[in-house]
């Protein structure tokens, strides 16, 4: 029988300026679970993916870097939830076939969306 994670993403990990930031915001906002492996490394399960914040200096979406994109079946709340925990909005809710999504940083420095197919254009 084949792994199910064979050639599949298993773990994605991203450069943060303070991971201990990082993992502050994404449990408060998101509820991911962390493991801290140091001062420059922390491990999270969202529970679906896994992976981790280490220190370094993350590298913008439009720069080259991999936008990864969150689902939410509401973008207002969630979008209040990162600002309030001191994320910040890049873009705008905006639509698109299918959906809308915002763009936001969190304080580690990587930029992330969450997208909705709730509030389809």
């Amino acid at each position: 029988m084949t792994d199910p994670r064979e050639r599949r993403i298993d773990y994605v990990e991203f450069a943060s300026s303070d991971p201990a930031a990082s993992r502050r915001f994404f449990e408060q906002v998101f509820g991911w679970q962390f493991e801290d492996y140091g001062p420059d490394y922390v491990a999270f399960d969202d529970g679906r993916l896994q992976g981790g914040f280490f220190r370094g200096q993350p590298q913008q979406a439009g720069a080259g870097a991999p936008l990864l994109v969150l689902y939410a079946d509401e973008l207002e709340p969630v979008q209040q939830a990162i600002l309030a925990n001191g994320g910040q909005l890049l873009k705008p809710v905006f639509s698109f076939p299918g959906g809308s999504r915002f763009h936001f940083a969190e304080p580690g420095g990587n930029e992330l969306a969450v997208w909705s197919m709730r509030d389809a254009a």
